[in-house]
């Protein structure tokens, strides 16, 4: 397996200090529930700023695997995505166990797949790596759009001529769960009410992206969402919005390092809550007309997060803000509270010189860290993160393996970060 091999800042000196215009990419998490959306439509789908990651890939296998027709376009260096389901009827309507284990967001095509075809087959998940995420709210809300739900051998079917609009309260905040039923809601006959719905930017671009197809949807990115069912959706041309997640990351980069990075179309009003948190640490986080310039400071101050569903703080920065409180000079104290399972870059931060003690959902990190290079593993996608972060600004020579886990959600890493200053190069064959 690939590793990252990482060369952090010399003995002695305050930091890497990144400088430099670093473009953010498209959203993973808005392309994925938009390539799934694009099985709604009459016809071919355009989508464009897609992101180059393996996650995408594996939802392009799926959307072929039930029968689209998907073409990557080279000549826009990759980043734009045919999708024609014109195929699909002839195809198996089915998220096979072998997807779904590589990428749960494969159960979005269920919603899809039920109201434009009648009928879908998805593998149960399973277990998680950062703590149990069940898909009993898509279920629960697709049956209360008449859908017939059957579970059995670890697969759900499910069956509905058409469904109907319905109102469902989700018992609590998934971001899955409302894009699959709100999707499936739009050509269901009749009107449809969504509560207590998750409000994330993800969520508001795919109600837009189904409006700009002839859907009809109100309040996303409110607590409750409308949806007047429609008897068909067309496909069209759309720009996935750039990556919070993203940007946030290389944030924490500029900031640690003691940089000066631009973040060029940096999504500032998704972003308040880790902008508010960055400048409570010290840095400098200044609007500018090309995005987001980020400077470190000389001295980062700690501070104090709870991980909340948006506009909280987001759960997907929780490991990588970790480094940032870890460079601090006093204790911060991170609460998690969206997943129970959450802490496990942790013990390799701690082999990396942090000093984190973590007791049930809340981790109280002291430094400032001097942090030492060497081997690390990877355990999903957002700890890979922080473990790069760490790296950047640790004396010496640290190893990330398993850098799959990065790959899912960042595109070609050391290739965006080297032309600020870094000093990273990847190696095939790194080990488990």
């Amino acid at each position: 397996m690939d590793k990252l091999e990482i060369i952090g800042k010399p003995p002695g000196m305050p930091g890497t200090g990144l400088v430099g215009t670093l473009p953010i990419r498209g959203a993973k998490n808005a392309a994925l529930p938009i390539q799934c959306a694009a099985l709604l439509a009459s016809d071919l789908t355009r989508l464009r700023h897609v992101p180059k990651l393996t996650d995408v890939s594996t939802m392009n296998r799926l959307l072929r695997e039930v029968g689209c027709a998907v073409e990557v376009i080279a000549d826009t260096d990759g980043r734009t995505v045919e999708i024609d389901p014109r195929g699909v009827a002839q195809g198996s309507l089915e998220a096979p166990y072998e997807m779904v284990k590589t990428m749960r967001a494969s159960v979005t095509v269920m919603g899809p797949l039920l109201a434009r075809y009648g009928r879908a087959r998805v593998s149960l998940p399973g277990g998680c790596a950062i703590g149990a995420r069940p898909i009993d709210q898509h279920l629960k809300g697709l049956q209360a759009l008449g859908a017939k739900v059957t579970l059995e051998h670890g697969y759900v079917d499910l069956e509905a001529k058409r469904l109907t609009g319905g109102r469902f309260l989700f018992d609590k905040v998934t971001v899955g769960g409302t894009q699959n039923v709100m999707m499936a809601a739009t050509l269901a006959k009749g009107h449809t009410t969504l509560e207590n719905v998750a409000r994330e930017p993800e969520v508001e671009e795919l109600a837009l992206f189904l409006n700009k197809m002839g859907a009809q949807i109100s309040g996303a990115g409110t607590p409750t969402i409308e949806i007047d069912g429609v008897d068909e959706l067309r496909g069209i041309d759309h720009a996935i919005l750039p990556d919070r997640i993203e940007a946030g990351t290389f944030a924490v980069a500029a900031a640690i390092s003691r940089g000066d990075v631009l973040l060029e179309h940096a999504p500032v009003d998704h972003m308040h809550a880790i902008i508010d948190t960055l400048v409570a640490a010290g840095a400098e986080c200044r609007v500018e007309a090309g995005g987001l310039r980020v400077i470190g400071p000389e001295r980062l101050r700690p501070f104090d997060v709870v991980t909340r569903p948006h506009p909280g703080f987001p759960t997907d920065m929780q490991a990588q803000i970790m480094v940032l409180a870890a460079m601090a000079d006093g204790a911060s104290v991170i609460r998690e509270t969206i997943f129970e399972n959450r802490f496990m870059h942790v013990p390799e931060l701690n082999r990396l010189g942090a000093n984190i003690v973590v007791n049930g959902n809340t981790a109280v990190v002291r430094g400032p860290t001097k942090f030492s290079g060497t081997t690390v593993m990877a355990t999903d996608l957002r700890a890979s993160a922080s473990l790069v972060l760490a790296g950047l600004v640790a004396e010496g020579t640290t190893e990330v393996r398993r850098v799959y886990h990065i790959d899912r959600g960042y595109e070609a890493i050391e290739a965006r970060l080297c032309p600020l200053g870094a000093q990273m190069s990847r190696y095939h064959g790194g080990g488990a």
